[in-house]
């Protein structure tokens, strides 16, 4: 795959990244803009679009449709069909005591009408382990600012040197994120 650093991967023990998460995500554009959750922690703002991990034995698209659902109210029969821009592999240690897991996002793009829109969340709470939950606050942003904000996955550039929201996503596979590209918030 073009721009993966192999020699970072083995220096990589396996017990950290022995299990495998795939997480679906959704860059839901209205016009130029593009839906993304805004968190605040003590270590700055980021942004993540919305999704989240497929469940065992779930179908990717359910899982998607799910997220959608969940995050944004948004019911996937009021967007056009949803298509895979980019895969990026994640590889990232993090603080904790549990190892944390190799992860691979699938990003998807779909759109809504601005009456779409005006009827989905202004905020989404994330469930902590210990049942607390976190605000996200659904921000719609210009897409072509998107690799001026903290975003994760590392999805920014891409997004951003899109031509127009419709534009052809080019090249499906992402750089690696990895500890060498990315620190944990």
């Amino acid at each position: 795959m073009p721009g993966i650093n192999a020699g970072h991967y083995a220096r990589m023990t396996t017990t950290s990244f022995s299990r495998v998460k795939i997480r679906t995500g959704a860059l839901v554009f209205c016009g130029d803009d593009v839906a993304l959750i805004r968190r605040d922690r003590p270590t700055g703002s980021h942004y993540t679009p919305p999704g989240g991990n497929v469940d065992t034995g779930e179908d990717m698209l359910d899982a998607l449709r799910r997220e959608l659902a969940e995050e944004l109210r948004l019911d996937l029969d009021q967007a056009t069909e949803p298509e895979l821009c980019w895969i990026q592999d994640q590889m990232v240690t993090r603080p904790g005591p549990t190892p944390p897991p190799r992860k691979i996002h699938l990003i998807f793009r779909c759109r809504v009408s601005p009456e779409v829109r005006d009827t989905l969340a202004t905020a989404e709470y994330d469930e902590l382990p210990d049942g607390a939950t976190e605000l996200g606050v659904i921000e719609w942003i210009d897409y072509r600012k998107a690799a001026e904000l903290a975003l994760f996955p590392l999805i920014g550039g891409p997004l951003s040197a899109l031509t127009s929201p419709d534009a052809p996503a080019g090249n499906p596979w992402l750089p690696p994120i990895t500890d060498a590209n990315y620190t944990w918030l």
